[in-house]
């Protein structure tokens, strides 16, 4: 009984040992890490490639979902269906009106290129592979919309989505004016023309910085709960019997950010498709 306990006690010490390692500073879950220190893997970073991955799925299990065709539809299909048409119906047609079907495939493909890349993110690739190889420095997995140049870079796409179809619905004269006076008169230009490029300029900052924040923030939280739960596993094992029922309050804690972080990720990717029809829909239809 002895021997069993002590192997238990330097298996659970392995464990913690290894997650203390990884996650001394829990900001080292949320950071980018290169795949590799030399060659073409050196260039790429575990979050571009969970970005990738999130577009792999997408193009693999869309098409296939959209070929199975039913009067009624049912499982994965009747999930995506709910989830499309209520974008479309609620978000992209209040929104845009008459133009809403134009511009509906980039609003899903926003919504669910971002939801499954924040849904991803909440698989401990990085956690399980550091377990089973023993390597705290391994980096597989990971957030990829808790990175600032990924959600900068979607931001960007919004924000020429945003002027280009101006351009081409108004005409380059009208659009400039109303981009840069709206309906204000000539003579409040110098006032006008600054605040109207800020606020230009802050929609697509507004768009990267809140899906950012908030994706990195919560799990930052939860790295930090889990890292108390280990560190009180190991004093456990170390002899401080108490310290277990850290772990435990640690492991309850971050059970429930985990359901939060599940909502979040719904959330995050709604906020960026509404935000997006909502600043186009100023865009194209600026008399409203």
């Amino acid at each position: 009984m002895t021997a069993a306990l002590d192997l238990l006690g330097s298996k659970l010490a392995a464990f913690g040992g290894v997650f203390l390692a990884a996650g001394g500073d829990p900001l080292s879950h949320t950071r980018p890490h290169k795949l590799a220190d030399s060659g073409f893997w050196a260039a790429v970073n575990n979050h571009i490639l969970m970005f990738v991955v999130a577009a792999l799925l997408l193009l693999i299990f869309i098409p296939i979902t959209a070929r199975k065709k039913a009067l009624v539809p049912t499982g994965f299909r009747n999930f995506l269906e709910s989830i499309l048409q209520y974008i479309r119906n609620e978000v992209a047609r209040p929104a845009l009106g008459k133009d809403a079907d134009k511009f509906v495939p980039f609003l899903w493909t926003m919504f669910l290129l971002i939801l499954t890349a924040n849904l991803l993110g909440m698989i401990p690739f990085t956690d399980l592979g550091q377990l089973a190889l023993q390597d705290p420095h391994l980096h597989i997995g990971g957030t990829a919309t808790g990175n600032i140049g990924i959600t900068a870079g979607l931001a960007l796409c919004a924000f020429m989505l945003f002027h280009f179809s101006g351009v081409v619905r108004l005409g380059p004269g009208r659009y400039a004016k109303h981009l840069l006076l709206g309906h204000g008169p000539i003579w409040l230009a110098p006032l006008f023309i600054p605040i109207e490029i800020i606020g230009a300029l802050v929609k697509p900052f507004a768009l990267a910085i809140r899906l950012f924040a908030n994706m990195t923030g919560g799990h930052v939280v939860l790295a930090v709960l889990l890292g108390f739960a280990v560190t009180g596993i190991k004093m456990g094992v170390d002899g401080s019997v108490g310290m277990f029922g850290v772990t435990v309050v640690s492991v309850l804690g971050a059970v429930a950010i985990n359901l939060l972080e599940l909502f979040v990720a719904f959330l995050q990717a709604y906020i960026f498709t509404f935000l997006t029809a909502l600043f186009l829909g100023a865009a194209i239809h600026p008399e409203h």
